[in-house]
């Protein structure tokens, strides 16, 4: 733990797009009902957009649940059949433990160590401008 206290979050987590990827940072524990909503904001921006690949950065989540760990396969399945791929980011190691005991291995969710090698991975490529300028994303 790192002393900083998470409550579950209610509510609207934003979903971001960056060319053809959209990144969704996770902070705390949501609750389940706001994981649903999730699942089905990702799943009506992928099915209207051109969007290819989808970020979900967990950095910010310190426990899951096996409902959760249900809504990170569901939300990869769908994107896979509706040609986009979804990419786990930031996952702490107790997630990945916990994950594991409850028997969810996330079949066909692949994951990585940052966000920015989760842009890899998708073919994604972010590029920072020196100071004054803005961050730009450049598909590889």
């Amino acid at each position: 733990m790192t002393g900083v206290a998470t409550f579950p979050y209610e509510g609207h987590v934003p979903v971001l797009r960056l060319g053809g990827v959209l990144l969704v940072t996770l902070q705390g524990d949501l609750y389940d009902s706001t994981a649903e909503r999730l699942r089905q904001d990702i799943g009506e921006t992928v099915s209207d957009s051109t969007v290819t690949g989808v970020v979900i950065d967990l950095s910010g989540v310190e426990i899951v649940d096996s409902f959760m760990g249900r809504v990170l396969s569901d939300i990869a399945a769908m994107t896979r059949l509706l040609a986009a791929q979804t990419v786990v980011a930031g996952m702490r190691p107790a997630v990945a433990i916990t994950l594991v005991e409850l028997g969810l291995t996330l079949p066909g969710l692949r994951t990585a160590l940052s966000t920015e090698d989760a842009m890899h991975l998708l073919g994604a490529e972010v590029s920072v401008l020196p100071r004054g300028g803005r961050a730009r994303l450049e598909r590889s």
